[in-house]
C-alpha cells in the first residue's frame, strides 16, 4: 500500500529528478534516463514509459515521477 511520500522524501525525490532532467525543462525524457542511467537497457526504460507515464506523452513530470518510485 503505497502514501504519499512526506516532506523529506518529497524533497529528496525532487532533488534525484532534477539530476535526471538535465536540461530543466521539468520533464524526464526516455534520452535523460539513457543518459542518466546508461546501463538500463533500453526494454527496461520502455517499461517505465509504459508503466509510469500516465499520460501517454513520452515524458515524465515530477507527479508521475513520484508516482512511480513512489511504488511498493
Amino acid at each position: 500500500m503505497s502514501t504519499e511520500p512526506n516532506g523529506e522524501r518529497l524533497a529528496e525525490l525532487r532533488q534525484a529528478f532534477a539530476a535526471i532532467d538535465t536540461d530543466g525543462d521539468g520533464f524526464i525524457t526516455e534520452r535523460e534516463f539513457g543518459e542518466h542511467f546508461p546501463a538500463l537497457p533500453a526494454e527496461a526504460i520502455g517499461s517505465l514509459n509504459q508503466n509510469g507515464d500516465s499520460d501517454g506523452d513520452g515524458r515524465f513530470s515530477f507527479e508521475e515521477f513520484v508516482r512511480l518510485v513512489a511504488r511498493d
